[in-house]
């Protein structure tokens, strides 16, 4: 029996045909937009995608307008075949892996910018960067236009902005948020881990620890301040710093909480070592 691939598509044109087709044929489609560099993570999106559509395509680009000047860019890991395997093995049915010139031409001018949501959390720590991602994705949802889009949770903030965003602009495509995939002792699953050394890795998980202690404490309505304070101690007695922000934020606004009274999100992000994690949990 031959191996299972997936259909290649290298730019809009051939994306726009193939959807077309899907859709002459009767098919819903889910888009999954990653960044490549694919692990456990990714593969639920597409899991989910195909119990939701009957076809699902992911797409693969590493884009550089949401990098800063100081940022991982040109060291963000790259391996497009190892990805094909992986999303043939998934049973997604194709890759959509443009390059830079495809998505933006030359003289390209126009920025997506979603007000509020991006000015807390990371936001100010990494200027511009959400405008990359707004930019990003509303072209890949116009260029594929499928039925359901799907991203992970653990980059929460990146979820409500795209949510916004897709609201804000008409853009006639539902938006699923996917939990968080873990390893065994809680870390969240990123691209970025296989940066982390071995001391590193085997302390990184106090992150989400941290954050579920402090959901615990919160959740009853208890004032934030001590338990984010007991949190950043934990984690700087754990080899995290700079700690960047340690934080409870209503899960729809984002907006800061001293107390806990609606759906919350207790989310951090923090270097440990040269590696900068994030994470989130409900509050």
């Amino acid at each position: 029996m031959p191996a299972p691939s997936v259909t290649r598509l290298p730019d809009v044109p051939a994306l726009r045909a193939q959807v077309r087709e899907w859709r002459a044929a009767g098919d819903t489609v889910a888009l999954v937009p990653t960044m490549g560099a694919l692990h456990a993570g990714h593969l639920a999106l597409v899991e989910r995608g195909l119990a939701a559509c009957r076809r699902v395509v992911v797409s693969i680009f590493v884009n550089p307008t949401q990098f800063g000047p100081a940022e991982d860019f040109s060291r963000y890991p790259r391996d497009a075949e190892r990805d094909l395997a992986l999303l043939a093995q998934a049973g997604a049915d194709a890759a959509y892996l443009p390059d830079v010139a495809a998505m933006y031409a030359p003289g390209f001018a126009t920025t997506v910018h979603v007000a509020g949501l991006t000015e807390v959390l990371c936001g100010p720590i990494r200027p511009g960067h959400f405008d990359g991602v707004a930019t990003v994705v509303s072209k890949l949802l116009l260029q594929a236009l499928p039925d359901l889009a799907l991203f992970g949770e653990k980059d929460f903030q990146q979820l409500q902005v795209i949510r916004r965003m897709v609201r804000d602009l008409d853009i006639p495509v539902a938006i699923e948020g996917v939990p968080t995939v873990r390893e065994s002792d809680g870390l969240a699953m990123s691209s970025r881990n296989r940066y982390l050394s071995d001391a590193e890795r085997r302390q990184a998980a106090v992150m989400h620890a941290v954050l579920r202690e402090v959901a615990a404490a919160v959740r009853g309505g208890a004032e934030a301040a001590p338990a984010l304070a007991a949190g950043r101690e934990r984690l700087e007695q754990a080899g995290f710093g700079p700690i960047q922000y340690l934080s409870v934020n209503d899960a729809e606004t984002l907006a800061p909480l001293d107390r806990v009274d609606g759906p919350a999100r207790v989310l951090a992000a923090a270097y440990l070592g040269a590696t900068r994690l994030i994470d989130n949990v409900p509050a």
